[in-house]
């Protein structure tokens, strides 16, 4: 239990900065863009009162971690936009949309140049723990684990992911009508993808090569 309770409050940081600011990053895009609703909706901010999901922020994350799932991943409500308000509204979707995953892996460079800022100090050379580089270390690991894979994750090209709203946005018209006539099923698409496990072949070889470079450089 007490492995846990470490676990859980080491891991509530990093989801609420990675699954925050994903969602601040696409709504202060589109407002840049000529779209004020996420604005107008009070969504433009770093309280993240505005932007907890019950589920995805707070009972899927603590369910993955009691059950010692091996990973952990979460979400915030997704920021409202009018696509119909951006000053070029095909071109503006890419922008809007590739946001939020392009957040998350600048997140995951900073979080780990904290890494590797503290991690050396984290053990003294007696080799006891240090109380606040310790913890600061592994806080700093969760963090780039969690916006790599919400990074790599979300540029799946899967509608209603971001990186469905990406090609949907690059294709011919229309293309991207035909293209766009996935999302309703997209859901059902993640659901099997992750039954079968079929996702890792997709996003498992650049997590790992994107981890690799950033916590074993």
């Amino acid at each position: 239990m007490q492995e846990i309770v470490k676990q859980i409050v080491l891991w509530s940081l990093p989801i609420l900065v990675a699954v925050v600011l994903h969602e601040v990053a696409h709504g202060f895009v589109a407002y840049r863009l000529g779209d004020p609703t996420a604005a107008r909706a009070g969504r433009l901010t770093l309280n993240p009162l505005a932007h907890v999901d019950p589920l995805g922020t707070v009972i899927i994350p603590l369910l993955l971690l009691v059950s010692q799932a091996g990973f952990v991943f979460g979400w915030a409500k997704p920021v409202p936009v009018n696509y119909g308000l951006l000053r070029n509204p095909r071109r503006d979707m890419v922008l809007v949309a590739a946001a939020g995953p392009l957040t998350n892996l600048v997140l995951a460079l900073l979080f780990a140049g904290l890494f590797h800022a503290v991690h050396r100090s984290a053990i003294a050379p007696d080799g006891s723990q240090s109380a606040v580089f310790y913890p600061l270390a592994w806080m700093a690991v969760y963090a780039v684990r969690m916006n790599v894979f919400l990074g790599i994750f979300n540029l799946l090209p899967i509608p209603p992911l971001d990186g469905g709203r990406v090609v949907t946005g690059m294709l011919p018209l229309e293309w991207a009508r035909v293209f766009a006539r996935i999302e309703p099923y997209g859901f059902l698409i993640l659901v099997l993808l992750l039954m079968t496990g079929t996702i890792g072949v997709f996003i498992g070889p650049p997590i790992h090569a994107l981890l690799g470079v950033l916590l074993n450089a």
